[in-house]
């Protein structure tokens, strides 16, 4: 059963998920801890889930296996009944899209991830995507306040935003996965993208999962609020009941949230330290882990005279 109870309708399911990003071999280095673990979720058509949780809590690495970038278990993540990863058809057809990050390509010699600034119009950007709708790329034209003129080499971080949001939204999505997407927007181009996703919720029906740490005009925005922490579902509930049980704004509360986690840490971390254990220590069973001296693009190791595998001395893992 979902946050708000409803059965049907389904369009996420996370079922006790488990994640750990892997080594130059594929598989997660010897006794690691998962970075993801015992994670359930469930929602359904017409929800706008906002995820929430401190820096490094898990949040952007969920967003991504939801978004098919990590391979996991078929079983583990199901967006609309099919596998995140396994089936290519869910990104391709626009049925599932995910936005987050920079807006970056790679350039054959020259490098990974460089940021788009190519001496390009947003008018070619934007119209260049084929079997869109007119009404709909209009629409999106007007709603994030786009220049088509627009030289992508010349306009700010925050122009450059709102033609990757547009680009991004141009198919009518049925899940759409968003990552810290409107940092760099001002207060009127955040304020009408939200009231375009909302309505996209509302009149189509679609599932929206929303990470961000910017809560200002949040406040009748999400239906549902889902709460990381250290990898882990601390919270999932409906907004509703999250504003019966507080009496604070959202930032109050998601604040009072980070603030007894961040506690909490503290406490166990000066309790470990006056029982004399340490922050890092290596593995007690002799095992080896990936070798985090490989590079980008090369084939040899970084570390002179090693293989594929270091000593734990190079990577003491956390307790």
């Amino acid at each position: 059963m979902g946050i708000n109870g409803k059965n049907s309708d389904v369009t996420v399911e996370i079922k006790d998920l488990k994640f750990t990003y892997p080594g130059i071999d594929g598989h997660p280095p010897p006794g690691s801890t998962p970075l993801i673990q015992d994670f359930s979720l469930t929602l359904h058509s017409s929800d706008r889930c906002l995820l929430v949780g401190s820096n490094g809590a898990g949040k952007t690495t969920i967003l991504k296996i939801l978004g098919g970038k990590h391979m996991v278990d078929p079983d583990m993540v199901r967006v609309l009944g099919r596998s995140a990863f396994h089936d290519t058809n869910l990104i391709s057809s626009g049925d599932l899209c995910y936005l987050g990050g920079e807006w970056r390509r790679d350039v054959a010699f020259a490098g990974f991830e460089v940021p788009i600034q190519m001496d390009v119009s947003a008018e070619k950007m934007i119209f260049g995507v084929a079997g869109i709708d007119p009404e709909r790329r209009a629409e999106l034209i007007k709603v994030l306040d786009i220049n088509l003129s627009w030289r992508l080499h010349k306009v700010s971080d925050g122009q450059r935003r709102r033609v990757q949001i547009c680009m991004g939204l141009l198919k009518p999505f049925k899940v759409l996965l968003l990552d810290e997407i409107t940092v760099d927007l001002d207060v009127l181009a955040r304020a009408d993208l939200l009231r375009f996703l909302k309505k996209e919720c509302e009149e189509r029906g679609a599932t929206i999962i929303y990470a961000t740490h910017i809560f200002d005009g949040l406040e009748d925005w999400p239906t549902n609020i889902v709460y990381v922490a250290h990898g882990k579902l601390q919270l999932a509930l409906p907004m509703d009941k999250v504003k019966e049980t507080s009496k604070l704004s959202l930032m109050r509360t998601v604040e009072s949230w980070l603030r007894k986690e961040r506690d909490e840490d503290r406490r166990k971390r000066k309790e470990r330290k006056a029982a004399g254990v340490p922050e890092f220590v290596k593995p007690v069973d002799g095992s080896r882990v990936i070798n985090n001296g490989w590079a980008a693009g090369r084939l040899n190791s970084t570390i002179a005279g090693e293989e594929n595998f270091v000593l734990s001395s190079n990577r003491v893992l956390r307790q």
